[in-house]
């Protein structure tokens, strides 16, 4: 069985770009994005580690971490890093793991032998501070990743941690949510503001 949301996230050790770390450790108290990539020196790989880096002052608002992944080595990801600054314009300024043995790799079920090789796919994991999986996705080798998406499910998680609310499709901070089925709506009334009954089962409300 594969890793399921709502599983804690396998804990590691592993060497980095930033040395050696046990994973739970060093997110310890934080969100986690951990993300693999097929492989350094490549072109999709290049600018999603760049948007990364630029983003890491967003990362930081929301107590979250980033960490990538490959199966090479520590030497290769240094190497590589100046092509990151140089292509995105933000220096490195997250670990990359080095994964040559794939151990990290195939405890994440981040290796898909139907795509003809032993590199990693895109896979991310959105890890929350008790180290549970909140979010998983998985993109083909040829589709670069939406990191302001992967900004926006860590808010709707937050947003939905903190109050008995859902987020409707397409929400982004700021935008109107769900109350939740188990409040009801004389409820819903004294805890937000502007609630609105469209249907008895979907109320909306002013985000708190």
């Amino acid at each position: 069985m594969g890793l399921r949301l709502g599983d804690i996230a396998p804990d590691f050790t592993a060497t980095t770009t930033d040395g050696e770390i046990s994973f739970h450790d060093w997110k310890q108290g934080s969100w986690a994005v951990l993300f693999s990539h097929p492989a350094d020196f490549t072109p999709v790989c290049t600018t999603e580690l760049g948007r990364t880096a630029a983003l890491h002052g967003e990362f930081d608002k929301r107590n979250t971490k980033a960490i990538a992944l490959s199966v090479d080595s520590v030497e290769d990801h240094r190497g590589w890093a100046p092509d990151i600054a140089e292509v995105s314009g933000t220096a490195l300024n997250f670990p990359i793991i080095a994964d040559p043995n794939r151990a990290v790799a195939e405890l994440y079920d981040m290796i898909h032998p139907g795509e003809g090789d032993t590199s990693t796919v895109r896979s991310v994991f959105i890890i929350d501070p008790n180290n549970k999986i909140r979010l998983t996705l998985t993109y083909p080798k040829s589709v670069g990743r939406n990191f302001d998406e992967i900004i926006r499910i860590i808010d709707a998680l937050q947003a939905t941690d903190k109050n008995p609310i859902s987020t409707p499709v397409d929400w982004k901070p700021g935008d109107r949510v769900i109350v939740a089925p188990t409040l009801s709506t004389e409820d819903a009334k004294g805890k937000f503001s502007n609630v609105e009954e469209v249907k008895p089962y979907l109320r909306y409300a002013d985000a708190p």
